[in-house]
């Protein structure tokens, strides 16, 4: 569409659109709606903390790059969110694999609750704290694929992922009707639906797209990845205890098992990377502390804290083995381990939450194998398969169609220049700034 036309169709879409109805339709809680605004807030401080983390781990000639697309994905997906991408998620269901427009723009959202999500908090509250939520799931992708992806296919993904795998997912396992909701899968905060997908979607996209030419190993920056990661365990509590919908003691048991699942994490990866390389890396104690936050968030409004040290635990030790060891046997450039760490530790998350889950943390959930319900496993692994074989097989297709038009690639010249100045024509740290990057030794 040429620019003189786009202010048109703007304001004809603004005309078309509905307006919002005012109708208040329950009790609203103002503790509860505060609580919700703040867990919001605090859910999109992670996108910004992901882009130091990230921004820390890459070369120096690309930290402009990969904080420009967690900033724009922010901007993309939150227009997104509010045009349709809300609606299709959670108005309506249509054959419980997608929601219907009923919501779109935001119209015929009311100023009280809904009822069917929230019954003390504004639907709009509702909306704006799930918005945070599929912000900051394809930010995750981005490690993948960090230092070689065009921006102009970057952007054109972002936006066709959003709609074409996360707003469906969001559907199947929140959305009412949603087809795994309905069979019985835990997912209080986003195992399958953020975590695996994101891991699996930046998996693929990392095979698609083909190895770095020079893949390094260290972060140019250390204090910039601890920020970050300082940054994502402070917002996760947003993530994990405003999943609860309210200020109650749900919200304070999921707050809890997140914080003792990091620790525990930490300690897990640390460990055993001491026992095997002989020496502790604050690398490693960070990578450890985000692993366990990515294990806990399905479980975490259903376990207790006992349970949150085993998932923890195992959660550093197995990222730890899935970042070091798996992805070098099967030789795929997946660069800041989102796979690693985000579709593995979320996977080991969805199917512990089968294991640990017990009615007497959260009655409106599920007993878990260890509380003598087998099936709950079943259901847990139905859940995990789906999202891997859905993710998968849509990333696929959306950076295949991309490519029709695109080179999804940037030139082996601009990835030697770095895409901070090919992509950008910006750099992260001026002529004689003192920062020794050993990757460009």
């Amino acid at each position: 569409m040429e620019k003189r036309h786009l202010i048109p169709a703007i304001i004809l879409l603004t005309i078309l659109i509905p307006n919002v109805v005012y109708a208040a339709g329950g009790n609203i809680d103002t503790g509860d709606t505060a609580f919700i605004l703040f867990a919001s807030a605090l859910v999109m401080v992670m996108t910004p903390g992901l882009a130091f983390f990230y921004g820390g781990m890459v070369s120096r000639k690309n930290v402009i790059s990969i904080m420009m697309q967690s900033i724009m994905i922010i901007a993309i997906v939150s227009l997104q969110w509010v045009l349709f991408g809300f609606s299709l998620s959670f108005s309506g269901d249509i054959g419980h694999i997608i929601g219907n427009l009923k919501w779109i723009g935001l119209s015929n959202i009311g100023s009280g609750p809904d009822g069917a999500y929230s019954s003390t908090i504004p639907l709009m509250a509702f909306m704006v704290y799930q918005l945070m939520f599929a912000i900051i799931t394809p930010a995750l992708i981005t490690g993948a694929f960090a230092e070689r992806m065009k921006f102009g296919a970057f952007l054109v993904f972002v936006l066709l992922w959003t709609t074409l795998v996360y707003d469906p997912l969001a559907h199947w396992v929140w959305g009412n009707g949603g087809w795994l909701k309905e069979l019985g899968a835990l997912d209080f905060a986003g195992g399958t639906v953020v975590h695996i997908s994101s891991g699996v979607s930046g998996l693929v996209a990392a095979i698609m797209l083909g190895k770095r030419k020079n893949m390094r190993m260290m972060p140019h920056h250390m204090p910039m990845v601890i920020l970050g990661t300082s940054i994502l365990w402070f917002g996760w509590f947003g993530f994990n205890a405003g999943s609860a919908l309210s200020a109650s003691g749900l919200a304070v048991n999921a707050f809890v098992v997140t914080n003792t699942a990091a620790a525990a994490a930490a300690i897990g990866w640390v460990l055993i990377e001491w026992k095997i390389n002989g020496k502790p890396t604050l690398l490693g104690a960070a990578s450890g502390a985000v692993a366990g936050l990515v294990a806990i968030t399905p479980a975490s409004g259903y376990v207790t804290a006992v349970s949150a040290i085993m998932i923890g635990l195992l959660s550093g030790m197995i990222c730890y083995f899935s970042v070091n060891y798996i992805k070098h046997k099967f030789g795929y450039d997946d660069s800041l381990d989102a796979f690693g760490i985000h579709g593995v530790g979320g996977t080991w998350g969805a199917f512990a939450t089968g294991l640990f889950a017990s009615k007497a943390v959260n009655p409106a959930g599920a007993n878990g194998l260890f509380y003598g319900n087998f099936n709950q496993v079943i259901i847990q692994i139905i859940s995990i398969a789906a999202t891997y074989i859905f993710a998968g097989l849509m990333s696929f297709i959306i950076l295949k169609f991309i490519s029709l038009f695109t080179d999804l690639r940037v030139s082996e010249e601009e990835e030697e220049a770095g895409l901070d100045i090919s992509q950008h024509g910006e750099e992260a740290y001026k002529i004689g700034f003192n920062i020794v990057d050993f990757n460009q030794m």
